[in-house]
Protein backbone atom coordinates (compact mmCIF):
# COMPACT_ATOMS: atom_id res chain seq x y z
CA UNK A 1 0.00 0.00 0.00
CA UNK A 2 1.00 3.42 -0.73
CA UNK A 3 0.57 5.88 2.41
CA UNK A 4 -0.23 9.40 1.57
CA UNK A 5 2.15 10.24 3.92
CA UNK A 6 5.10 8.46 6.15
CA UNK A 7 7.59 9.07 8.37
CA UNK A 8 10.46 6.54 8.75
CA UNK A 9 12.95 6.95 11.70
CA UNK A 10 12.45 10.67 11.30
CA UNK A 11 15.31 12.55 13.34
CA UNK A 12 16.09 16.63 14.03
CA UNK A 13 18.37 17.96 16.24
CA UNK A 14 19.34 21.35 17.38
CA UNK A 15 22.73 21.21 17.82
CA UNK A 16 23.12 18.40 20.98
CA UNK A 17 19.70 18.50 21.71
CA UNK A 18 17.81 15.99 19.53
CA UNK A 19 13.62 17.30 19.27
CA UNK A 20 12.96 14.31 16.43
CA UNK A 21 13.61 11.13 18.04
CA UNK A 22 12.93 8.44 15.66
CA UNK A 23 9.38 9.38 14.70
CA UNK A 24 6.95 6.56 12.39
CA UNK A 25 4.37 7.26 11.06
CA UNK A 26 1.79 5.81 8.20
CA UNK A 27 -1.35 7.89 7.35
CA UNK A 28 -3.75 6.17 4.63
CA UNK A 29 -5.35 8.55 1.46
CA UNK A 30 -8.30 10.24 3.08
CA UNK A 31 -7.70 9.92 6.75
CA UNK A 32 -7.61 12.43 9.35
CA UNK A 33 -4.78 12.14 11.62
CA UNK A 34 -5.03 14.48 15.27
CA UNK A 35 -1.60 14.79 16.17
CA UNK A 36 -1.45 15.65 20.27
CA UNK A 37 1.28 15.83 22.52
CA UNK A 38 2.20 17.78 25.62
CA UNK A 39 3.99 21.50 25.08
CA UNK A 40 7.29 20.94 23.88
CA UNK A 41 6.67 17.32 22.56
CA UNK A 42 7.98 18.33 18.59
CA UNK A 43 4.63 18.66 17.23
CA UNK A 44 5.43 22.08 15.40
CA UNK A 45 8.95 20.72 14.42
CA UNK A 46 7.48 17.30 12.91
CA UNK A 47 5.07 19.59 10.88
CA UNK A 48 7.95 21.80 9.98
CA UNK A 49 9.62 18.73 8.72
CA UNK A 50 7.04 17.53 6.81
CA UNK A 51 6.53 20.89 5.24
CA UNK A 52 10.14 21.62 4.21
CA UNK A 53 10.81 24.50 6.59
CA UNK A 54 13.23 22.82 8.48
CA UNK A 55 15.43 19.50 6.97
CA UNK A 56 15.88 16.10 8.84
CA UNK A 57 18.85 15.51 10.67
CA UNK A 58 18.21 11.69 9.54
CA UNK A 59 14.98 9.69 8.51
CA UNK A 60 12.99 9.89 5.14
CA UNK A 61 9.63 11.76 4.53
CA UNK A 62 7.51 10.25 2.04
CA UNK A 63 4.22 11.76 -0.15
CA UNK A 64 2.68 9.05 -1.59
CA UNK A 65 5.75 7.10 -1.65
CA UNK A 66 7.80 9.80 -3.26
CA UNK A 67 10.84 11.25 -0.56
CA UNK A 68 10.58 15.11 0.00
CA UNK A 69 12.55 15.54 2.95
CA UNK A 70 15.07 17.98 2.30
CA UNK A 71 12.71 19.26 -0.54
CA UNK A 72 12.29 23.16 -0.37
CA UNK A 73 8.40 24.27 0.78
CA UNK A 74 7.46 25.35 -2.68
CA UNK A 75 8.63 22.38 -3.76
CA UNK A 76 6.62 19.93 -1.67
CA UNK A 77 3.61 22.14 -2.01
CA UNK A 78 3.61 21.63 -6.27
CA UNK A 79 3.46 17.66 -5.17
CA UNK A 80 0.05 18.04 -3.27
CA UNK A 81 1.02 19.07 0.14
CA UNK A 82 -0.17 22.37 1.70
CA UNK A 83 -0.47 23.70 5.56
CA UNK A 84 -1.90 26.32 7.20
CA UNK A 85 -0.49 28.19 10.43
CA UNK A 86 -0.83 28.56 14.16
CA UNK A 87 -1.03 32.34 13.13
CA UNK A 88 -3.99 33.13 10.54
CA UNK A 89 -1.75 33.52 7.16
CA UNK A 90 -4.08 35.29 4.39
CA UNK A 91 -4.16 38.73 2.62
CA UNK A 92 -5.64 41.38 5.12
CA UNK A 93 -6.33 43.95 2.22
CA UNK A 94 -7.88 41.66 -0.27
CA UNK A 95 -11.44 40.52 -0.21
CA UNK A 96 -12.44 36.95 0.59
CA UNK A 97 -12.89 36.50 -3.29
CA UNK A 98 -9.64 37.70 -4.10
CA UNK A 99 -7.80 35.75 -1.37
CA UNK A 100 -9.28 32.50 -2.93
CA UNK A 101 -8.66 33.45 -6.61
CA UNK A 102 -4.65 33.76 -5.85
CA UNK A 103 -4.71 30.52 -4.69
CA UNK A 104 -6.42 28.71 -7.50
CA UNK A 105 -4.65 30.77 -10.16
CA UNK A 106 -1.60 28.46 -9.90
CA UNK A 107 -3.61 25.43 -9.78
CA UNK A 108 -4.97 26.00 -12.87
CA UNK A 109 -2.32 26.77 -14.67
CA UNK A 110 -1.95 30.71 -14.52
CA UNK A 111 1.56 32.25 -14.40
CA UNK A 112 2.48 35.42 -13.38
CA UNK A 113 1.24 37.76 -16.29
CA UNK A 114 0.09 41.43 -16.78
CA UNK A 115 -1.59 40.77 -19.86
CA UNK A 116 -4.67 39.09 -19.13
CA UNK A 117 -7.32 40.78 -16.84
CA UNK A 118 -8.38 38.31 -14.31
CA UNK A 119 -12.18 38.91 -14.89
CA UNK A 120 -12.18 37.36 -17.49
CA UNK A 121 -11.10 34.01 -15.99
CA UNK A 122 -14.54 32.29 -16.17
CA UNK A 123 -12.63 28.66 -14.81
CA UNK A 124 -11.00 30.66 -12.08
CA UNK A 125 -13.89 32.30 -10.88
CA UNK A 126 -15.93 29.55 -11.00
CA UNK A 127 -14.10 27.62 -8.65
CA UNK A 128 -13.53 30.65 -6.29
CA UNK A 129 -17.34 30.83 -6.20
CA UNK A 130 -17.80 26.65 -5.28
CA UNK A 131 -15.68 27.62 -2.77
CA UNK A 132 -17.15 30.36 -1.16
CA UNK A 133 -20.11 27.66 -0.81
CA UNK A 134 -18.46 25.29 0.72
CA UNK A 135 -16.83 27.76 3.25
CA UNK A 136 -19.97 28.94 4.02
CA UNK A 137 -18.43 32.78 3.38
CA UNK A 138 -20.62 33.39 0.17
CA UNK A 139 -22.15 36.09 1.81
CA UNK A 140 -18.39 37.54 2.60
CA UNK A 141 -17.12 37.38 -0.89
CA UNK A 142 -16.28 41.15 -1.14
CA UNK A 143 -15.06 41.86 2.43
CA UNK A 144 -11.59 42.54 2.95
CA UNK A 145 -10.26 39.94 4.83
CA UNK A 146 -8.82 41.74 7.59
CA UNK A 147 -12.74 42.56 8.80
CA UNK A 148 -13.39 38.88 8.86
CA UNK A 149 -14.45 37.38 12.41
CA UNK A 150 -11.76 35.05 13.53
CA UNK A 151 -12.92 32.17 13.09
CA UNK A 152 -14.02 33.46 9.21
CA UNK A 153 -10.52 33.66 9.24
CA UNK A 154 -9.43 30.52 9.84
CA UNK A 155 -12.29 28.96 7.07
CA UNK A 156 -11.10 31.30 4.58
CA UNK A 157 -7.23 29.68 5.29
CA UNK A 158 -8.68 26.15 5.06
CA UNK A 159 -9.91 27.75 2.20
CA UNK A 160 -6.64 28.97 0.75
CA UNK A 161 -4.87 25.95 1.95
CA UNK A 162 -7.08 23.73 -0.08
CA UNK A 163 -7.68 25.72 -3.16
CA UNK A 164 -4.34 25.02 -4.81
CA UNK A 165 -5.51 20.96 -4.95
CA UNK A 166 -3.26 19.85 -2.69
CA UNK A 167 -4.53 15.95 -1.78
CA UNK A 168 -2.24 16.31 1.77
CA UNK A 169 -3.17 18.84 4.26
CA UNK A 170 -1.79 19.86 7.48
CA UNK A 171 -3.70 22.57 9.72
CA UNK A 172 -1.73 23.70 13.15
CA UNK A 173 -3.97 24.29 16.05
CA UNK A 174 -7.02 25.77 13.76
CA UNK A 175 -9.48 26.09 16.52
CA UNK A 176 -6.93 27.78 18.95
CA UNK A 177 -8.98 31.01 20.31
CA UNK A 178 -12.89 30.05 19.06
CA UNK A 179 -15.78 29.52 20.89
CA UNK A 180 -17.28 26.11 21.44
CA UNK A 181 -19.98 27.60 19.04
CA UNK A 182 -16.95 28.64 16.71
CA UNK A 183 -15.43 25.39 16.76
CA UNK A 184 -18.05 22.93 16.88
CA UNK A 185 -19.01 25.30 13.26
CA UNK A 186 -15.84 24.84 11.96
CA UNK A 187 -15.22 20.66 12.54
CA UNK A 188 -18.47 20.32 10.73
CA UNK A 189 -16.74 22.79 7.77
CA UNK A 190 -13.66 20.71 8.24
CA UNK A 191 -15.00 17.64 8.01
CA UNK A 192 -16.80 18.72 4.50
CA UNK A 193 -14.23 20.28 2.44
CA UNK A 194 -11.86 17.78 3.13
CA UNK A 195 -13.39 14.71 1.76
CA UNK A 196 -11.33 13.11 -0.56
CA UNK A 197 -8.21 14.78 1.15
CA UNK A 198 -5.88 13.28 3.60
CA UNK A 199 -5.71 15.35 7.04
CA UNK A 200 -2.91 15.76 9.48
CA UNK A 201 -3.38 18.15 12.70
CA UNK A 202 -1.92 19.46 15.73
CA UNK A 203 -4.55 20.33 17.98
CA UNK A 204 -4.72 20.98 21.40
CA UNK A 205 -8.69 20.47 22.15
CA UNK A 206 -9.49 17.16 22.81
CA UNK A 207 -13.14 17.80 22.08
CA UNK A 208 -11.62 18.61 18.32
CA UNK A 209 -9.34 15.67 18.15
CA UNK A 210 -12.12 12.87 19.88
CA UNK A 211 -14.78 14.65 17.27
CA UNK A 212 -12.63 14.60 14.28
CA UNK A 213 -9.78 12.04 13.80
CA UNK A 214 -10.00 8.52 12.56
CA UNK A 215 -6.85 8.11 14.20
CA UNK A 216 -4.89 9.97 17.14
CA UNK A 217 -0.94 10.34 16.67
CA UNK A 218 0.78 10.95 20.25
CA UNK A 219 4.03 12.54 20.05
CA UNK A 220 5.92 12.47 23.63
CA UNK A 221 9.52 13.97 23.61
CA UNK A 222 9.89 13.79 19.60
CA UNK A 223 8.37 10.29 19.73
CA UNK A 224 5.00 8.69 18.84
CA UNK A 225 4.17 6.67 21.60
CA UNK A 226 0.86 5.72 20.25
CA UNK A 227 -1.16 5.58 17.20
CA UNK A 228 -4.65 4.41 16.89
CA UNK A 229 -8.31 5.14 16.74
CA UNK A 230 -9.89 7.36 19.34
CA UNK A 231 -11.19 4.81 21.61
CA UNK A 232 -8.05 2.55 21.51
CA UNK A 233 -5.88 5.80 22.64
CA UNK A 234 -8.38 7.01 24.81
CA UNK A 235 -8.24 3.61 27.03
CA UNK A 236 -4.34 3.44 26.33
CA UNK A 237 -2.88 3.35 30.02
CA UNK A 238 0.99 5.17 28.38
CA UNK A 239 -1.23 7.88 26.56
CA UNK A 240 -3.68 8.54 29.97
CA UNK A 241 -0.28 8.74 32.14
CA UNK A 242 2.05 11.31 29.20
CA UNK A 243 -0.41 13.30 28.04
CA UNK A 244 -4.72 12.79 28.24
CA UNK A 245 -4.92 12.35 31.94
CA UNK A 246 -8.38 14.65 32.72
CA UNK A 247 -8.22 15.46 29.31
CA UNK A 248 -9.75 12.28 28.74
CA UNK A 249 -12.62 12.95 30.95
CA UNK A 250 -13.41 15.91 29.84
CA UNK A 251 -13.83 14.97 26.25
CA UNK A 252 -16.04 11.73 27.24
CA UNK A 253 -18.18 14.23 29.35
CA UNK A 254 -18.95 16.44 26.39
CA UNK A 255 -16.49 19.24 27.51
CA UNK A 256 -13.94 21.02 25.57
Amino acid sequence: MTYALELKDLRKRFGRTEIIRGCNLQVKPGERVAVIGPNGAGKSTLFNLISGRFAPTSGEVLLHGERIDGREPFEINRRGLSRSFQITNIFPMLSVFENLRCAVLWRLGYRYTFLRFLSGLGDANERVEQLLERLRLADRRDVPAMDLTYAEQRALEVGVTIAGGASVILLDEPTAGMSRAETRHFIALVKDVMQGRTLLTVEHDMGVVFGLADRIAVVVYGEVIAFDTPENVRADPRVQEAYLGSAVADAQGGGH
